[in-house]
């Protein structure tokens, strides 16, 4: 393919746009979609919508050329489309594929043919071919000869300053070998490293090993997190001591819960395809279970460490300390810190939060917003739980000035403090 391969990109979510603007640094022809016009809007007038996307290089980029439109016909003369929306679960804990299947059926009736269609966003086995095969093949196409389908998972890591969307390799597998050949042939300029496997259904899969692997083994570290509480054992140096262990285990940490779009939802999209081979994927389901249940543990340890100060939780002033689901950005989708806060509020504590990222925090019906991290709101709570370890926050300050820290991140290992206490 020329370096001048025109390329669209449907959805500029945090998936879509630093794959958008990779596209543009290797030279193709770039334009990107999506249906939300405000997002089009501030792309268009160089105000990035992503964290890990700075405003100089969306402005960057659009004075290079880039495009971005809520129009799909402007997909009409594009060499290739990567799809990146969301694909959330039900209420149900089923897929829901909606974004997909719309994204799919308005490209069906735009692209050329010859086009290369490569799905990112994640979903179960088969879908790639089921769902965006079945739109794209509505008017008699035939995929392998008039299109071009293949699955490739995003692996963006957000917040991650060490691992850009070009530097981790990228998975892709065709519905077909045809397939597989153009798809390669699209990302191999823009990815350091493109890793070919048999076919859609696999690489589909391999995204969901990742992280239903991750879901699992933090569900067991936390279910021994509170074993080794019970035992008065600190489960960080235990972990500390078995990873000298040069083989046989990996390290995983404990924490308030799982967040983000990607690890507390991935494994259910397996689990429903599992489920319908007549597959009974119960580690999923128990993981799911006790890394749901950590924000309740999280709050019972502090109704603990307030007793045992002569504090009631029901009286007690709690500042909740990050909200977002990881270190160092804005997200907050399935973040712990909402149930955490919830649960404060069922116990009737007076709750503030702060976080340098999030400004607003919706709970429910109520939408709290980011108190500054003074030493005056320090010294006035009972206790500071540290949900989200932000590279932002002096811990030391924090500990300094508070009556009582509870620490789910392990961030205060190094500071020898009375009022500090671990997950």
């Amino acid at each position: 393919m020329s370096t001048q391969t025109q390329v669209g990109i449907i959805g500029l979510g945090y998936v879509g746009l630093p794959l958008a603007l990779a596209m543009h640094r290797a030279g193709h022809e770039v334009v990107g979609v999506d249906v939300n016009p405000d997002t089009v809007e501030h792309l268009r007038n160089g105000d990035s919508t992503v964290s890990d996307v700075s405003d100089a290089e969306v402005t960057d980029a659009v004075a290079e050329g880039i495009t971005f439109t809520t129009d799909y016909a402007a997909l009409s003369d594009v060499d290739g489309v990567s799809i990146c929306v969301p694909t959330p679960l039900r209420k149900t804990d089923t897929p829901d594929l909606s974004f997909v299947v719309d994204a799919a059926e308005r490209l069906a009736g735009v692209i050329p043919d010859g086009c290369t269609v490569i799905l990112e966003s994640t979903v179960y086995p088969g879908a790639t071919e089921e769902v965006v095969g079945d739109a794209l093949t509505e008017n008699g196409a035939i995929v392998g000869e008039d299109v071009y389908l293949a699955f490739s998972p995003e692996r963006i890591d957000p917040g991650n300053k060490e691992y850009g969307p070009t530097d981790i390799p990228k998975v892709l597998g065709g519905v077909t070998p045809a397939c597989g050949d153009h798809a390669e042939a699209l990302y191999t300029p823009v990815f350091d490293e493109v890793v070919r496997v048999e076919s859609a259904t696999e690489a589909e899969l391999v995204k969901l090993l990742e992280n239903t692997f991750r879901a699992v083994n933090i569900g067991l570290i936390n279910e021994l997190a509170q074993v080794a509480h019970e035992l008065d054992v600190d489960i960080w140096n235990a972990i500390d001591a078995a990873e000298t262990k040069p083989f046989g285990f990996m390290p995983f940490y404990p924490g308030p819960g799982l967040g983000g779009h990607c690890i507390p939802i991935d494994p259910f999209y397996l689990s429903w395809k599992a489920n319908e081979q007549g597959i009974d994927t119960r580690f999923i389901h128990l993981a799911d279970t006790v890394n749901r249940e950590m924000p309740d543990h999280v709050v019972q340890r502090v109704v603990e460490q307030l007793n045992d100060r002569g504090v009631a939780l029901s009286t007690a002033d709690i500042l909740v300390i990050g909200a977002a689901y990881k270190p160092d950005v804005s997200d907050t989708r399935e973040s712990p810190a909402v149930d955490i806060v919830l649960k404060l509020e069922e116990w009737n504590a007076a709750v503030d939060y702060h976080d340098p990222h999030v400004p607003t925090l919706a709970v429910d019906d109520e939408t709290y917003e980011s108190v500054p991290l003074t030493d005056e709101r320090l010294e006035a709570a009972d206790c500071a739980i540290i949900v989200t370890d932000h590279s932002a926050l002096d811990i030391e300050r924090i500990v300094d000035r508070s009556a009582l820290v509870f620490d789910t991140r392990n961030v205060t290992a190094d500071l020898d403090a009375d009022n500090v206490v671990r997950l």
